[in-house]
C-alpha cells in the first residue's frame, strides 16, 4: 500500500518516538546502577599495566594517585557511598611526586613503585593518619613508627593511599556484631549490591580493591577476615602461613593465628605483593620459622597448566547448606578434573573441640596483645589498658549502639600467658588442627591442596540481628596457621562466590600455582556495578 500524504503521519509519530527514547533511557527498577563504574580510566588495571604506562610516559604517578583519590571521593564518599575508606593519606600526592622524580632519575624502589595500596586501619603507619581499629577510643592514636608491613611497602615504592574501614577491633569485640561496621567508619557496603554485607573484618580493604579505589590492599586475618571479604567482594585474597609475614605494628587478636595478607583483583598482583612483604623481623619471633621458606618472587610459581596432575581434596564440611553453592562447587570440581586434577572427597579435617580451644586461646592472647600494643604507643596513648577500653565503650554514645563488648570483657578476666589452662588449650589446638588435622588428611591422601567454597553469597546487612553466616571454610587453615587463597569461582544471583585453596605450612608456592591455573582458565572476576535492591 502506498501512502500519498505521509507528513501528517510523521508529525504524529515524532512525539511518540521521543517518548519511547526517553523511557528507554530511564532507570527501569531499583536494580539499576547508581553510577557508571566503566568510566574510570584505570578500571581493573593491574600492577603490570600501571607500570607499563609509566614506562611509556602515558601518565605520571601523581596522575594515577589523583585519579584514585578522585575515585574515592566519587564512589566511596559520594554516589553509592561505599564507606570503605576511613581516611585518605593527605601526603599521597607529595609521595607520588617524589616517586615520579625518582623514576625520571632512573631509580625504581621495587616491584610496587608507583602502585596505590590501601591498608586496613589496624596496621600502624607513622604519618598523618591515625590507626584506629575502627574504634572511637583510638581516633587520635598516632603510632610512634611504621608497622613492618608499612615500611616494606614504602621501600618497594608503594603509595599508602588510604586506611580502610573494618569490622571494629577486627570483629572480636562482642556478640551480634555486623561485619563492616565500626564506630569510626560506620557501615561498609558490598559494591555488588549495596544492601548486602561485605563480610569482615577486612571489609574495607576488600571493597576498596573490588571497587577500583586502589590497586592493592592489605588485610589481616585471625579466622576468615581476609578470606571471607575477598570472596564476598569478588577478589583474590591470600592468608599466608603464620610467620611468613610480620605482625609487628598490627593491632592484635591472637599471636597464634593473626597474619596480614595481600588482597588484589588478580592472583598475579597478590603474588607480587606477597613477595614484597615476606622476610624476617626481629620484633616478631614467629617470622624466624620462615627462614629458607619464603621467596621474594612468587610469580615464578604462576603456571597456566598448574592443575595438571595435582591431587586435590574436596572438603565437604561446608557443603549441604546451600544448594546453589553446592551446584557451583560441583561444577568447579568437574572443571578441575578436565584440567587434569584428581579430586578426592574429604568429610572431616579436624574435631569440633579444636574450635573451642581456639576461642579460649584468642581470649588469653587478646588481653596480652592489646595491652602490649597500647604500651607501644607511648605515654600519650589515648587508651593504656584493655580495662580502659571497656570503660570508654560504656561511656560512649555510639560504640555499644548495635552490639556489646562481651569478648573484650571475657578477655579482660583472663590470666596471663603462663596460665596452664592457656598452655593446654594451645597444645591441644595445635595438635588437633595440624598433626591430627590438615597434615593428617594430606598425608593420608597424598594431597597437594584442599579446596572448598569460601562461603555463600553475601547476606543482607542487619544491624539489629548482626551477621548471618551460612557457611565457610576458613577455620581449618586459620587455626593451624596454614596458608589459604581464595579466588572468584562465579556468581549466584549476581553475587560473587569464591573457592578456597589451602594446605600445609609454607605451601604458598603450590597453592599459587593451582590458584593461578584456575583463575587463568576461568576468569570469573567481574567489576561491581553498585546495584541497589528492595
Amino acid at each position: 500500500m502506498t501512502i500519498k500524504n505521509h507528513k501528517p503521519i510523521l508529525a504524529r509519530l515524532i512525539p511518540v518516538i521521543f517518548l519511547c527514547l526517553y523511557i528507554s533511557c530511564q532507570p527501569q527498577s531499583k536494580d539499576a546502577p547508581t553510577t557508571k563504574p566503566e568510566s574510570f580510566r584505570f578500571l581493573e588495571h593491574d600492577i603490570t599495566q600501571i607500570q607499563q604506562g609509566y614506562k611509556e610516559g602515558l601518565y605520571t604517578v601523581q596522575e594515577v594517585v589523583q585519579a584514585y583519590l578522585d575515585r574515592i571521593e566519587e564512589i566511596d564518599k559520594s554516589g553509592p557511598a561505599l564507606n570503605s575508606i576511613i581516611q585518605v593519606n593527605p601526603d599521597a600526592l607529595q609521595i607520588a611526586e617524589a616517586l615520579d622524580k625518582e623514576m625520571k632519575e632512573g631509580k625504581i624502589r621495587g616491584p610496587l613503585h608507583g602502585i596505590p595500596v590501601a591498608l586496613k586501619d589496624n596496621i600502624d603507619t607513622h604519618d598523618k593518619m591515625a590507626t584506629t581499629a575502627g574504634s572511637r577510643a583510638m581516633m587520635h592514636s598516632y603510632p610512634l613508627k611504621d608497622s613492618h608491613m608499612a615500611k616494606l611497602l614504602r621501600n618497594a615504592g608503594a603509595i599508602i593511599i588510604a586506611k580502610t574501614n573494618l569490622s571494629e577491633w577486627a570483629n572480636f569485640r562482642g556478640e551480634l556484631s555486623t561485619s563492616g561496621w565500626s564506630g569510626v567508619g560506620g557501615l561498609t557496603k558490598n559494591p555488588y549490591e549495596l544492601s548486602r554485607n561485605p563480610c569482615g573484618s577486612s571489609s574495607g580493604s576488600a571493597v576498596a580493591v573490588s571497587a577500583n579505589l586502589s590497586i592493592l590492599a592489605i588485610g589481616t586475618e585471625t579466622n576468615g577476615s581476609i578470606i571471607c571479604p575477598s570472596h564476598s567482594n569478588g577478589i583474590v585474597g591470600i592468608k599466608p602461613t603464620v610467620g611468613l609475614l610480620s605482625r609487628s605494628g598490627i593491632i592484635p587478636i591472637s599471636f597464634t593465628q593473626d597474619t596480614p595478607g595481600p588482597m588484589a583483583r588478580t592472583v598475579r598482583d597478590a603474588a607480587i605483593c606477597l613477595g614484597v612483604l615476606v622476610g624476617l623481623d626481629s620484633t616478631d619471633k614467629k617470622t624466624r620459622a620462615s627462614h629458607g621458606k619464603s621467596f621474594k618472587n612468587y610469580t615464578q610459581f604462576l603456571k597456566e597448566n598448574g592443575l595438571k596432575g595435582k591431587r586435590i581434596g574436596l572438603f565437604k564440611g561446608p557443603l549441604g547448606k546451600n544448594y546453589k553453592v553446592d551446584t557451583l562447587m560441583y561444577q568447579t570440581v568437574d572443571f578441575l578434573k578436565k584440567q587434569g586434577a584428581e579430586i578426592i572427597e574429604i568429610d572431616e579435617i579436624s574435631k569440633a573441640m579444636v574450635g573451642k580451644y581456639s576461642f579460649q586461646i584468642m581470649l588469653y592472647e587478646y588481653k596480652d596483645g592489646l595491652n602490649n600494643y597500647f604500651q607501644s604507643l607511648g605515654p600519650d596513648a589515648p587508651i593504656k589498658t584493655i580495662e580502659e577500653l571497656i570503660a570508654f565503650n560504656r561511656s560512649d554514645s555510639i560504640e555499644l549502639k548495635y552490639f556489646n563488648q562481651k569478648y573484650l570483657e571475657m578477655a579482660s578476666k583472663k590470666d596471663d600467658l603462663t596460665s596452664e589452662v592457656y598452655k593446654e588449650a594451645l597444645a591441644k589446638m595445635m595438635k588437633g588442627s595440624r598433626e591430627e588435622g590438615i597434615d593428617r588428611v594430606m598425608n593420608e591422601h597424598d594431597l597437594d591442596a584442599i579446596i572448598a567454597p569460601s562461603g555463600g553469597p553475601a547476606w543482607k546487612t542487619d544491624l539489629t540481628n548482626g551477621d548471618s553466616f551460612h557457611l565457610g571454610s576458613s577455620s581449618p587453615a586459620a587455626r593451624a596457621g596454614y596458608p589459604n587463597i581464595t579466588v572468584p569461582m562465579g556468581f549466584i544471583d549476581g553475587l560473587p562466590v569464591g573457592i578456597s585453596f589451602f594446605g600445609r605450612a609454607w605451601s604458598e608456592p603450590v597453592l599459587l600455582e593451582i590458584a593461578y591455573a584456575y583463575e587463568t582458565a576461568t576468569n570469573h572476576r567481574r567489576a561491581p556495578k553498585f546495584l541497589t535492591s528492595d
